[in-house]
């Protein structure tokens, strides 16, 4: 859908989230995951999307998935459990791997990312100046779960989860499922073919600032006022793209 926004002068589809070439797909799945694990899609602790998911994700098989993961492990980015609830799980660290990774996926596309941050706070804006003009009393109920949750999470996950579930909300309230799947397409370019929020390191700072801008678009959106959800929307999604941002600088100083 996006494609068609974004397409370069021959008419291909974006890069971001472009099929994985076959030559190197071992290397560019290995370094999205290292990528997408750096700018918090997916946090310490957290379990990675299963083999089978991650194929259908990134278009590849699972014989290179299981390599790319593999490869992750080998440098102590993730470990693999075992038992009934096993699976490849995030570790808190950092290494030389992940900063070269950051680098060969973001320096190339950089100029469009900028372009998808742009699109977004506007896409973003529109969302909920919809949900702001058309949600039901009953559409106010998950966002104000969702909220809740938000604001007492004792955890990174139970905060992440939470801000899924309320821009979740948020896009259900508009009622119309192709501005939903707009906005989920234009979320996985953002995040490499993830479809989750980045979220940084989960620094205190952007947690509040979340939190601020939940309570504040929900109340925008509840009062009926299109104009300022519009406004809360488009600044809260910046979030987001600076924690891009500072990934990519803290790469580009090492």
């Amino acid at each position: 859908m996006l494609d068609r926004v974004l397409l370069g002068g021959g008419g291909s589809p974006s890069s971001a989230l472009r099929p994985v070439r076959v030559a190197s797909a071992v290397d560019e799945v290995s370094d999205r995951l290292l990528t997408a694990i750096a700018v918090g899609d997916f946090l310490p602790g957290e379990r990675l999307p299963a083999e089978r998911e991650l194929t259908g994700l990134l278009h590849v098989s699972r014989p290179t998935v299981r390599e790319a993961v593999a490869r992750l492990q080998a440098v102590g980015v993730v470990e693999i459990r075992r038992g009934r609830n096993g699976g490849t799980y995030v570790r808190d660290s950092w290494t030389e791997s992940t900063a070269a990774a950051v680098r060969h996926t973001l320096l190339p596309r950089w100029e469009e990312f900028e372009q998808l941050f742009d699109l977004r706070g506007l896409v973003e804006g529109m969302v909920a100046a919809t949900a702001a003009r058309r949600r039901s009393a009953k559409d106010l109920e998950p966002m104000r779960d969702a909220l809740t949750a938000y604001l007492s999470a004792s955890t990174q996950r139970d905060a992440h989860t939470a801000d899924s579930a309320f821009h979740q909300a948020v896009r259900a309230a508009t009622g119309n499922p192709q501005i939903v799947m707009l906005s989920q397409d234009l979320l996985a370019r953002i995040s490499l073919g993830f479809p989750v929020e980045p979220w940084g390191k989960g620094e205190q700072t952007h947690f509040h600032q979340g939190g601020e801008d939940h309570k504040a678009l929900y109340e925008a959106i509840a009062g009926g006022e299109p104009e300022r959800a519009e406004e809360i929307a488009r600044g809260h999604f910046t979030i987001s793209a600076d924690l891009i941002r500072d990934v990519l600088e803290r790469v580009r100083a090492r």
